[in-house]
């Protein structure tokens, strides 16, 4: 059985330590992760310390070469990282080359360093006196990244904070740890200096040294809201300028003037894509006014048309979830929603794959007549689940949204031009689609939501994710032609 282990410095470390990789598809183990103690994180971060001097000095086109040599890399190594991924997550090969394909838009992104920090200038902002500023790196970042995105999300880090002069400490999921590894050699082939990217595995020991750590400069974190708020309040605790997103409640409400049958499919698409293990799948559909049965009744068929099996096996659409433990509280949940009055249309629990008996699977499951009071709405699910809820009208489909403590991702399905407007204006949430379900945006936007869904003032990647890794320095400066004496003034300086 190999052996996952750090990257610091530009090679492996090992560590005593040690955790299970499972492959979800098969519920056998099939790889060990060294799992990080302090001194590993103390190691790492003394590395990206060291790399940081250099770095932060070089040039941006230098910086940039090498983020286009990465950038070539990761393009070519697109199949054998999706592989890594569905052997360890158990996502679908086709969904995780496109969770590749979008961490690939954050890289593009970064290559476009030079005109991003491009500062500003002020001649003559007083006689002979000129005003500029510009921004600098940090120092040294950490990321701590989730299992759901086990190469998308954290390229929505590092690739920005690197672009930007800063070196970097990747905590991945310790579920699955091996596209982390594999990207550690594509930034060393693009020529990326050692220690610039360094990659430490493990739990709780490791996210708590890095919070601790005084070396590190900021901190960067997707995952649950429980864990995103001890995460704000720790890093900030010590100084750290921190990124925390949390989780997320996604609604998409649907109103009788759709197309249902594309409302349908989409929500069908968003709500089991990936086996409903993303912070932006659609969880909970509100059917407004009439549309309910008809598009329960379109939702249920979608649903049981759902391909389910191994990720490796091409004819699969959606996968297992990742671990035994996710499928068993997944399946808890389903039946504490049946017991609260909620109707059961389309059942997961159970599911047997043939040839993979011993597999983490939950089927799609389709909920009616739930309501805000039953835990399958409260309780953020994280799986194959999509739970329904009727709404008379738009604006108490919107109140049942801004009622909810996350505030991550929402949707509309409808044919009224007013009835988006009003919902896109409306609702308390950071990212919202309009007849798209998962509305996460282009890289050279942010992304982010609102209230519980994030902790901290900066939403990742794109604009905001340039200001985060970086602060700004303004220079005011005045070279006197002096011809004789001169005299200081004393009172507090004005233009003129």
């Amino acid at each position: 059985m190999s052996t996952i282990e750090h990257w610091i410095g530009g090679r492996f470390v090992g560590g005593d330590r040690r955790g299970p990789v499972y492959n979800p598809a098969t519920g056998s183990q099939q790889h060990e992760v060294v799992l990080a103690a302090a001194s590993d994180v103390d190691a790492a971060v003394s590395a990206a310390q060291a790399a940081f001097t250099e770095w932060s000095q070089a040039s941006l086109s230098r910086r940039t070469k090498i983020l286009f040599n990465f950038r070539e890399l990761v393009n070519s190594h697109v199949s054998q990282l999706a592989e890594l991924i569905s052997d360890e997550h158990g996502k679908v090969l086709s969904d995780a080359a496109g969770e590749v394909q979008r961490g690939l838009e954050v890289i593009e992104f970064a290559c476009g360093i030079p005109t991003l920090l491009q500062g500003s200038y002020s001649d003559q902002a007083s006689t002979g006196v000129d005003v500029f500023s510009f921004r600098e790196p940090l120092g040294v970042c950490a990321g701590i990244t989730p299992f759901n995105f086990p190469a998308m999300v954290p390229m929505w880090m590092y690739p920005v904070a690197i672009a930007c002069g800063n070196t970097f400490v990747l905590k991945p999921s310790e579920r699955d740890p091996s596209a982390s590894n594999y990207v550690a050699g594509l930034w060393a082939e693009a020529g990326l200096p050692d220690g610039v990217f360094n990659v430490v595995h493990g739990d709780k020991v490791a996210v708590d040294a890095l919070l601790d750590h005084p070396g590190v400069a900021a901190v960067s974190f997707v995952g649950s809201t429980p864990i995103a708020r001890y995460i704000h309040q720790r890093a900030s605790a010590t100084g750290k300028r921190v990124q925390a997103l949390g989780g997320a409640k996604n609604h998409a409400i649907v109103l009788p003037d759709a197309d249902l049958d594309y409302a349908a499919g989409h929500l069908t698409a968003a709500a089991f894509g990936s086996a409903g293990e993303r912070c932006m799948a659609i969880s909970a559909a509100v059917a407004v006014g009439g549309a309910g049965d008809a598009l329960m009744d379109l939702v249920v068929r979608k649903a049981n048309e759902v391909v389910v099996g191994s990720g490796r096996d091409p004819r699969s659409e959606m996968g297992p979830v990742v671990t035994a433990a996710a499928k068993e509280r997944i399946e808890s949940l389903i039946g504490t929603g049946e017991q609260q009055g909620a109707k059961v249309l389309v059942d997961g629990r159970g599911l047997s794959v043939a040839g993979h008996e011993n597999g983490f699977f939950v089927g799609p499951t389709v909920l009616d007549q739930v309501t805000p009071s039953m835990d399958v709405y409260t309780e953020e699910i994280f799986g194959p689940v999509l739970s329904t809820v009727r709404a008379d009208d738009v604006d108490t489909a919107i109140d049942l949204i801004n009622s909810n403590p996350y505030g991550n991702g929402t949707a509309i399905f409808t044919s009224s031009g007013e009835a988006a407007r009003r919902f896109q204006r409306g609702v308390k949430v950071g990212m919202i689609g309009i007849n798209v379900p998962i509305p996460v945006p282009m890289a050279y936007y942010s992304f982010g939501g609102w209230k519980d869904s994030l902790f901290g003032d900066k939403h990742v990647h794109g604009p905001e994710g340039v200001s985060f890794y970086t602060r700004g320095k303004v220079v005011t400066s005045r070279w006197p032609h002096v011809a004789g004496p001169s005299e200081a003034s004393f009172h507090f300086p004005t233009a003129s």
